[in-house]
C-alpha cells in the first residue's frame, strides 16, 4: 500500500493566492487603483497624516487566503474583553474523541486583555496600545530626510489629538460622500472582492483537503520527468495541480449555479472602447498603456455600463473589465484586445472573481464581524488618503523668486547636517549599560563592547540627527575621546540603552545658494504650505467634532519607553 502524503492546512490554503492570478490574470506586483496626478506627500512634507500609498494598501489586500480575522469591539461601544480563541485541534482517533466526549471539569479559558481606551470622537475609540504604536512611528527617524540637521520633539498630547483630527477627517469625507467616489469605491471593492473569494475558496477547500493527498508513486513520477525537483517541491507542484483542479470544477459549479451568461454581442463596443483609450487618449500621457484615470474620466456612464456577463445578483460590465485590465502589468497585458476572442478571454480570466464573491455573500461571509471591520479600516484609510489630497491638491508650487527668498530666510535648514563619528556598545538594560560604563574606567572599549554589546560587528560609523532622531542632541553634547551614557538609541525598531564613544564631531556648515537646490527648496516649501494647511483643517475639524480624552490614562505614557 502507497503512503499518502499530504500538506497541512495552513500550507495548503494559500494556494488560493496563485489560482486568483491564475484565473483573473491579476499580477501582484501592479498598482491597484488609479494614482494619476496625486499629491507628493511625505512626512518631511506634510504628508504624514495623508494618503496611504498603493504599495501598502496591495500589501495589505495580499495576504495569505485563510489569514483569520478576530472580532474586536465596535468603536462605539466601551471595549470587552473577547474570550481567548483556542487553537485548531488537530484530527484524533476515534477513541480520542469518545474519551473527550466524556463528561470533564475544564478550566475556562484566560480572559484577553481589555484594551484601555484613551480617547473617543464620534463612534471611534482610540486605545492605548494604538497610541503607543503611533508614538513608536513618530519618534522613528527612519523615513525621514537623513541629511535634516532638526531633531523632531515628540509630544504625546499632541499626537493622539492628532489621531483624534484624522478620525474626524475621515467623518467628514464619509459625510461627504467620498466612498462614491470612483476612485475609492474601485479600490474598496477590490479589496472586499478580494477578500470575500479568498474566504470562501479557503473555507471549500477545507473540505477537500483529502483531494490533495499525493502517493510516493506520484512523486517518484514527478521527480522522473523532472530531475530538478527535490520531493518536497515535486509534492508541492503535484498538489497545486490538484488544488488547480479541484479549482476548476467548483467554479464549473458555481457558474451553473448562478447561470453565468456572456453577451456576446457587446464585444465589439469593448474592442473599440479599447483601441479608444489606447490609441486615443483626451490627454497626452507619458505611457503607453490605458491608465485607471482614462476609464475614470474618458468613458460615458452609458459606455461603462455596457455589459458584457450577466449572473444571478450581478453583472460584468465594460468598466469592471476594463479596470481587471488595469490590474495587470503593462508588459504583460494581453494583445489581442483589438479582437472578439481577446475580448472574452480577459474577461474569462475576470469572471472567477464576481463569481466567488457572490457565492461568499449568499453564505453570509460578507456579514462576518472582522470581515466587516477589516473593511471599515479599509475604507478609512482610503478616506484618509482622499481627504488630505483634496486639502492640498491646490497648492501651487513656488516660482523662482519665490525659491531664491525663502532660501535666504531659512539658510540653516539648507546647512550640511551636524554629523558625529561614533562608536557604541548597545546594553540589554540599564543595569547592564551601567555596568558597561564603570567597566570603561579601567578597560578599553573594544574589549568591552566585545563582551557586551548586543552587536558586536558593529563598527565606527558617521551619523546625524536625521539617524538619531530625538536622541541626537544627547550625543552632541559629548566630545572627541568622550564615553557617553547611558543614552538611549534606535537598535533596529526597539529602542535600547547603549553607550557612545563620541570619535569625530563636525559643525553644520551654511551653503551657498545654487540652482540645484530648487528641487529640494521647492519640496521643502510645498511641505510647509501642506503642513499649514492640514494643521488648519485639523484643528476646525476637532471644533466641529466632540471628542473625549482621558488624560490619567495616558499620563504614564512616555514615547522613548515604549516596549
Amino acid at each position: 500500500m502507497s503512503n499518502r502524503q499530504l500538506l497541512p492546512v495552513k500550507m495548503a490554503i494559500p494556494f488560493l493566492s496563485l489560482l486568483l492570478i491564475l484565473h483573473n490574470g491579476c499580477s501582484p506586483e501592479v498598482s491597484q487603483g488609479p494614482r494619476d496626478k496625486r499629491a507628493r506627500l511625505s512626512k518631511s512634507d506634510g504628508g504624514q497624516a495623508a494618503a496611504v500609498s498603493e504599495a501598502q494598501q496591495k500589501k495589505q489586500e495580499q495576504q495569505p487566503a485563510a489569514e483569520a480575522t478576530e472580532a474586536k469591539p465596535k468603536p462605539s461601544e466601551p471595549a470587552k474583553a473577547a474570550p481567548a480563541k483556542p487553537e485548531q485541534a488537530a484530527t484524533v482517533s476515534e477513541a480520542q474523541q469518545q474519551k473527550q466526549e466524556q463528561p470533564a471539569a475544564k478550566a475556562a479559558p484566560p480572559k484577553a486583555e481589555q484594551p484601555v481606551v484613551v480617547a473617543r470622537i464620534g463612534d471611534y475609540v482610540i486605545n492605548k496600545n494604538e497610541l503607543e504604536q503611533k508614538l513608536k512611528t513618530e519618534i522613528n527617524p527612519y523615513g525621514y530626510d537623513q541629511n535634516s540637521d532638526e531633531v523632531k520633539v515628540i509630544d504625546v498630547n499632541e499626537v493622539l489629538l492628532k489621531m483624534l483630527a484624522e478620525k474626524a477627517m475621515i467623518m467628514e469625507a464619509r459625510k461627504k460622500g467620498y466612498l462614491q467616489d470612483e476612485e475609492i469605491s474601485i479600490v474598496i471593492d477590490r479589496f472586499k472582492n478580494r477578500k470575500l473569494a479568498s474566504t470562501v475558496w479557503a473555507r471549500y477547500l477545507q473540505g477537500r483537503r483529502n483531494e490533495l493527498e499525493v502517493t510516493d508513486e506520484e512523486i517518484d513520477k514527478q521527480m522522473k520527468a523532472d530531475p530538478k525537483l527535490d520531493r518536497k517541491r515535486a509534492q508541492a507542484v503535484l498538489q497545486r495541480q490538484k488544488a488547480n483542479q479541484i479549482f476548476e470544477q467548483y467554479y464549473g459549479q458555481l457558474c451553473q449555479k448562478y447561470n453565468l451568461k456572456k453577451e456576446s454581442e457587446n464585444f465589439p463596443e469593448a474592442v473599440k472602447l479599447h483601441g479608444r483609450l489606447l490609441n486615443s487618449p483626451k490627454e497626452q500621457r507619458k505611457q503607453w498603456w490605458i491608465l485607471s484615470s482614462q476609464i475614470r474620466d474618458e468613458l460615458t456612464p452609458e459606455e461603462k455600463d455596457i455589459v458584457l456577463a450577466t449572473y444571478d445578483g450581478g453583472k460584468v460590465t465594460v468598466k469592471d473589465w476594463l479596470y481587471a485590465l488595469t490590474e495587470i502589468a503593462p508588459p504583460s497585458r494581453p494583445k489581442d484586445l483589438n479582437t472578439e476572442k481577446g475580448v472574452e478571454s480577459l474577461l474569462n480570466r475576470y469572471l472567477r472573481l464576481p463569481i466567488l464573491v457572490t457565492e461568499a455573500q449568499l453564505l453570509g461571509l460578507d456579514k462576518d464581524k472582522g470581515f466587516m471591520e477589516e473593511l471599515r479600516k479599509r475604507e478609512d484609510m482610503s478616506l484618509l488618503g482622499k481627504a488630505t489630497n483634496e486639502k492640498v491638491k491646490d497648492v501651487n508650487e513656488p516660482t523662482e523668486a519665490q525659491i531664491v527668498a525663502y532660501f535666504e530666510k531659512n539658510k540653516e535648514k539648507f546647512s550640511t547636517p551636524r554629523t558625529l563619528k561614533i562608536d557604541q556598545i548597545w546594553c540589554a538594560d540599564l543595569e547592564t549599560a551601567n555596568k558597561v560604563k564603570a567597566e570603561l574606567d579601567t578597560r578599553d572599549f573594544e574589549s568591552v563592547k566585545n563582551e557586551f554589546s548586543l552587536q558586536k560587528k558593529g563598527k565606527p560609523f558617521e551619523t546625524n540627527a536625521g539617524r538619531e532622531g530625538v536622541f541626537f542632541n544627547d550625543l552632541w553634547k559629548g566630545e572627541p575621546n568622550q564615553i557617553v551614557g547611558p543614552v538611549k538609541g534606535f537598535f533596529g525598531e526597539q529602542i535600547k540603552w547603549r553607550i557612545v564613544k563620541i570619535l569625530e564631531k563636525k559643525a553644520a556648515q551654511v551653503k551657498e545658494y545654487s540652482s540645484d537646490m530648487n528641487n529640494s527648496i521647492k519640496w521643502r516649501i510645498l511641505g510647509e504650505k501642506r503642513n499649514e494647511i492640514l494643521a488648519g483643517y485639523r484643528k476646525e475639524l476637532l471644533q466641529k467634532y466632540p471628542y473625549e480624552i482621558y488624560a490619567d490614562r495616558i499620563k504614564d505614557v512616555d514615547p522613548l519607553d515604549i516596549p
